[in-house]
């Protein structure tokens, strides 16, 4: 099986070429629309610098098991709804933290579209766990 795939890859170097190429423009292009990602120090620097806002956008039952202080929690499938409610941190930027990262850049998209300044917390939290950084219940 990989014997075909190299053989393939060296007889059509242009096309693995091209493939190689257009998927690394794909993954930086989701990468950039979701807003930029921050690790856990950049996080607390922002939040402790009192110019941005923890969003926790997984479900409640998540959410009481553990998160970051002072978060918020309003559910991904909730926030068009709930919207309206983050009017009042339109100047700060708005870090969204969901369990491992998956859903937070799909969020934070929306949150730009709608004229918010949002990031997301790269990993979730998880690597906010894995940095061995508090959660409250």
């Amino acid at each position: 099986m990989v014997d075909h795939l190299l053989q393939f890859a060296t007889n059509h170097y242009l096309l693995v070429g091209a493939f190689a190429i257009l998927l690394i423009m794909l993954l930086a292009l989701e990468a950039s629309r979701g807003g930029k990602s921050l690790s856990p120090r950049e996080l607390t620097a922002l939040v402790n610098a009192e110019q941005g806002v923890v969003i926790d956008i997984r479900a409640k039952k998540d959410y009481a098991t553990g998160h970051i202080v002072g978060a918020l929690n309003i559910p991904q499938d909730k926030l068009a709804a709930r919207m309206a409610e983050l009017e009042k941190y339109k100047g700060k930027t708005l870090i969204i933290v969901d369990s491992i990262g998956q859903h937070a850049g799909t969020t934070a998209r929306e949150l730009l579209k709608a004229g918010y300044n949002a990031a997301k917390l790269s990993g979730g939290v998880s690597s906010w766990r894995a940095d061995n950084l508090p959660l409250v219940k």
